[in-house]
């Protein structure tokens, strides 16, 4: 994470998000603009925040980033009542998110049609997708209830995120200290219970102080659940799930131009799952799935020259285990571990004489091991990549209304050939009406998994041939303030193509000729028509295909959102009506022989209500109804999801 103290005014931040961010260990964490139209920002949530230190390598105002960025902060989520990260993210434009079931189920992301595969998740700066499963990050086993801030940054990242950054990037920050910004110590405690036999609780405690910040604490979730063969088939039996997470992170502060920082996070799961047969689909069964998951990251910072110059040393490491179990035993392992060392250091000046510039230089290494270890009765394999970035950024902002940004990175790799990625973004904002523009051109590389490289089932063998998939992508976007209003709305139109796309044949997996290609439009709302109301609205129009010409699956055409939260009551209470459209989307169906074949997902609306009320100044109320109107759909066929479900609780904190 970017500090900002000491930095030209166009590159600072603002107080109250160096306190909040200055310890918290991340790769980047982008964040835009608040509803702030010449006033302070309210008391009640702002929407958007001024500064964004994900879409580039050094902190940089909104004005300034020509990416296409979106931002949930924790305020947001708890009003929406939000228990998983991936609930919130079904509203990011551009996005599509499958589970195969209810919770505890496998969770996928797209970006902008790239594969799961594609998008690369960052949580507290450690690279957490998995070389077991796909390089893929599952989100059914990651909690909101400590995460500070979610964002996306949309597009071809690889010139500054690496392989896996291909679609985009999903960044998780966690709660440092007390949880909140300022010094002091806090506690807190949550406890509620619902439908499906679900109960959950929640602990924390922190603090913080001139020279030091710290955060302890877990929580724990339980479901009976429904059948994850959908049960309009027939499928009667219950599903259950279960999730224990723990929490640390420490930073210190022996002077100012000295940070160290250490965050860790553990999640142990046992998730109940039924089969897939060719023909039916998936099919009841008593199996079950045990994993674990360990990320852990420590960093050190210094800055030089008033904070012009500054350097940050950090080492990560991930690891993920999985087993799955049928009839009581094991019947197949993996285990995933990427290893991470990284450093980069970055340099801003001024050249008031030269178009009254502000320029920022950054320097960047990263190595990287990524290893899989599969063991079951038809496979067992070991294998490791080990890969080195070198990148570099520069960044100008003329005139303090343009900004130009250009980044380069060299990857090499002892699998594949050298690959080179670039990104070139601007930024124009003008100040007397309002409005920005932007825009962005990427490239990007995906490496082949291990899996794909060398994994093999009863029915699959891995293919050692494999290319690296390749994308490039374009936006130009617009965001423009109502004059007169409180109100802010931007449109997208985005172009992204991949060449060399990996796809299975049933017994293997090859690389597609031609390109597969997305294109369309995501629009955007955030405004706050009256004092005590906040309003997001999303929408995104995408086609896309593949380079045969067929449609891509789990990728709808129409997407939308509307979230509106109402305070009231002198801010003791808080209402949210969260609406999430996802349109008829395409998947896959197999015969008996396991041939494919496409067939289409009918669209559907979800409705959630959600309420608080603070019954004394450490004492909370709420509850919530997911799934209003209990819509019955599939978001991967012949699985199934829960219908509507209500739940309750109360949260005390001190």
């Amino acid at each position: 994470m970017h500090d900002c103290a000491g930095l030209p005014a166009r590159f600072a931040t603002t107080a109250r998000l160096r306190t909040l961010l200055v310890l918290a260990p991340v790769a980047g964490a982008a964040s835009l603009p608040s509803l702030a139209w010449g006033q302070e920002p309210p008391a009640a949530p702002v929407l958007l925040d001024p500064v964004s230190v994900t879409a580039n390598l050094v902190p940089t105002t909104a004005e300034a980033v020509g990416s296409a960025v979106t931002v949930f902060r924790a305020e947001e989520l708890e009003a929406r009542q939000t228990r998983t990260v991936a609930d919130v993210l079904r509203e990011v434009p551009g996005v599509a998110l499958n589970r195969s079931g209810p919770a505890g189920q496998l969770t996928r992301l797209r970006i902008r049609g790239s594969e799961s595969n594609q998008t690369l998740v960052v949580i507290d700066g450690i690279k957490a997708n998995d070389p077991s499963a796909e390089s893929e990050f599952d989100f059914a086993h990651l909690m909101a209830e400590e995460v500070d801030r979610v964002e996306v940054l949309r597009g071809p990242q690889s010139a500054l995120y690496g392989s896996e950054a291909l679609g985009g990037v999903v960044n998780i920050v966690t709660r440092r200290g007390a949880g909140r910004p300022g010094s002091g110590t806090g506690a807190e405690a949550t406890a509620e219970g619902g439908s499906f036999g679900t109960r959950r609780g929640h602990a924390a405690v922190g603090s913080s102080g001139e020279t030091y910040d710290f955060r302890l604490g877990g929580m724990g979730f339980r479901t009976d659940g429904v059948s994850v063969a959908d049960a309009r088939n027939g499928n009667t039996e219950r599903d259950g799930y279960r999730n224990t997470t723990g929490f640390a992170s420490f930073g210190l502060r022996p002077s100012e131009r000295l940070e160290l920082s250490l965050v860790g996070r553990y999640t142990d799961y046992r998730t109940e799952t039924d089969g897939f047969v060719g023909g039916p689909g998936a099919v009841d069964d008593d199996s079950d799935t045990v994993g674990r998951q360990l990320f852990g990251r420590a960093e050190a910072k210094a800055r030089l020259l008033d904070g012009r110059w500054e350097h940050v040393a950090g080492a990560s490491v991930a690891d993920h285990d999985r087993d799955y179990r049928g009839a009581g035993a094991v019947t197949a392992r993996y285990e995933g571990r990427t290893t991470r060392l990284d450093y980069r250091t970055s340099l801003l000046f001024d050249t008031p004489a030269a178009a009254d510039a502000a320029h920022a230089v950054t320097l960047a290494v990263q190595r990287e091991r990524s290893e899989a270890v599969s063991t079951s009765a038809w496979s067992s394999f070991e294998r490791s990549i080990d890969s080195t970035g070198f990148v570099g950024q520069y960044q100008a902002t003329l005139l303090e209304s343009l900004t130009l940004t250009g980044a380069l990175r060299h990857d090499e790799n002892e699998l594949f050939e050298d690959a080179t990625t670039y990104r070139l973004t601007g930024a124009y904002a003008m100040a007397e009406t309002g409005t920005k523009l932007r825009a962005s051109l990427g490239t990007g590389v995906k490496n082949p998994t291990l899996f794909e490289l060398y994994g093999y089932t009863g029915t699959y063998r891995g293919n050692p041939a494999l290319a690296p998939e390749r994308g490039r992508g374009w936006d130009f976007g617009v965001e423009q303030e109502v004059p007169g209003l409180p109100m802010r709305v931007e449109a997208t139109w985005f172009d992204q193509r991949i060449s060399d796309l990996i796809t299975g044949t049933g017994i293997s997996s090859v690389n597609l000729p031609g390109e597969s290609r997305i294109h369309g439009l995501e629009l955007g709302l955030s405004a706050r028509p009256v004092e005590a109301v906040t309003l997001r609205a999303a929408y995104t129009l995408a086609q896309g295909e593949d380079a045969t010409g067929a449609r891509l699956v789990h990728q709808p055409r129409h997407v939308a959102s509307l979230d509106v939260t109402w305070r009231l009551l002198d801010d003791r209470a808080t209402a949210n009506l969260g609406v999430v459209y996802n349109g008829r989307q395409d998947d896959w169906a197999y015969d008996a022989a396991y041939d494919r074949s496409m067939l289409g997902l009918e669209g559907y609306t979800l409705v959630n209500l959600a309420a608080s009320y603070r019954v004394t100044e450490t004492t909370e109320l709420f509850g919530r109804v997911e799934n209003l109107f209990d819509a019955r759909y599939q978001e991967v066929f012949t699985y199934g999801a829960p219908g509507r479900a209500a739940y309750a609780g109360l949260r005390i904190a001190y």
